[in-house]
């Protein structure tokens, strides 16, 4: 075995590099714009920047747009949660969006006529 083979292969005390945890924040550019989502400081045209994973409708799995900021751009990181991540990209639904559910037809505190019966003008008083 020569030399080169041997550095090739990552000893077996050494532990293996650990991917950093997910980071998620509110971002705010210039105090205009702002972003919901995963960031990560990335290197990129020869300098820093700050890298925003925004999800598709609020899912991860869906997809997401990628955002780059240098630091002057940025007004304000507030740190979050997956959870706030997902509730500010979802999309939005309207408060009617739920209903009630339908009446039970056996109800005896009906006081609705049924399709069977008619109404009469002769059941008028005034």
């Amino acid at each position: 075995m020569d030399g080169m083979e041997e550095a090739a292969q990552p000893a077996a005390d050494q532990p293996e590099a650990e991917t950093p945890a997910d980071e998620y924040a509110v971002v705010e550019i210039f105090g205009h714009r702002s972003h919901a989502g995963r960031i990560m400081e990335v290197d990129r045209f020869g300098a820093k920047m700050l890298r925003v994973d925004v999800p598709n409708e609020g899912d991860f799995e869906k997809g997401y747009v990628s955002h780059f900021y240098g630091g002057g751009a940025l007004f304000s990181v507030t740190p979050t949660d997956l959870a706030t991540v997902k509730r500010m990209n979802a999309p939005y639904r309207p408060p009617g969006y739920k209903s009630l559910p339908a009446p039970d037809d056996e109800d005896p505190d009906d006081d609705n006529m049924s399709a069977s019966e008619s109404f009469d003008d002769d059941d008028l008083t005034f």
